[in-house]
């Protein structure tokens, strides 16, 4: 068993849950992410869990936390639901190849590749053309598009703990012509399924906290809608430039622990 599933429920993990949930929650809502990017680096370096665990208690808390999402967009007409159907199917597949890598994988080569996706994430959204009125058309050439984004955005959620939004919502507008809003409901709505099943995997793994999942689920689901409803109001140039301002501080510590690590 997993070493960190007997680590000491106190009062300063069960606050530090909270908080991160919280603000996992927030972001969640605001982009269309699954809080991945937030939840991973925060338990390492809060909580100390190591890379593997915290993937996989990230990968657990993205469901309650993205099935809030998709309600608060859904309200406002912005889920596009056949679509998230068909990332879906790809994504599902996609999140049990990334559990089977997870556990083949060096701690070092996993906090590389971390800090790698979110440079890459940093650079799309930059690419990210906000629009909002436009949909999904769906053709053939399309559906496969759709199916082969699930695939690779699912084995982004089963390795690095991500539900994959911060690829599919840039994805979504640029290469498939969404709106900004119907880009982050339709990327919540996909990343349920692929979560679920990436979680199955990790807890086989023993790759899972479930208290602290379920506890930074729950803080989560309190503050994703308050973010959804941000998302309609903040100027969105604005809200990019913050979440990468943020996302390149995590890269930079996740960066700093991967060259200890390889000292060590």
């Amino acid at each position: 068993m997993n070493e960190g599933l007997r680590r000491p429920l106190t009062a300063r993990f069960f606050v530090a849950c909270i908080v991160i949930g919280l603000l996992a929650g927030l972001l969640s809502g605001l982009f269309g992410v699954g809080g991945g990017t937030i939840i991973v680096p925060m338990l390492v370096l809060l909580l100390h869990f190591d890379q593997r665990l915290a993937v996989g208690t990230s990968l657990a808390a993205i469901v309650p936390t993205a099935s809030v999402g998709v309600i608060s967009y859904a309200v406002h007409g912005s889920v596009a639901w056949i679509p998230a159907l068909i990332l879906a199917a790809g994504a599902i597949v996609g999140a049990q190849i990334g559990t089977w890598l997870l556990p083949r994988i060096s701690q070092t080569a996993l906090r590389w590749g971390f800090v790698v996706f979110m440079v890459l994430v940093v650079v799309s959204l930059f690419l990210v053309v906000p629009s909002r009125d436009a949909g999904i058309e769906l053709t053939p050439l399309s559906i496969v598009g759709l199916v082969a984004l699930g695939l690779f955005t699912g084995t982004l959620s089963g390795l690095l703990g991500v539900g994959g939004g911060v690829v599919v919502v840039p994805a979504l507008i640029i290469v498939f012509g969404a709106s900004d809003l119907i880009a982050k409901g339709t990327s919540l709505l996909m990343m349920i399924p692929a979560a679920v099943s990436g979680t199955v995997g990790n807890i086989r793994r023993s790759n899972v906290d479930l208290v602290a999942a379920a506890t930074i689920g729950g803080a989560a689901c309190t503050t994703t809608a308050l973010g959804a409803w941000f998302a309609t109001l903040i100027d969105p140039f604005v809200g990019i430039v913050l979440f990468s301002i943020f996302l390149l501080f995590i890269a930079g510590q996740m960066a700093l622990r991967a060259i200890k690590g390889r000292a060590g």
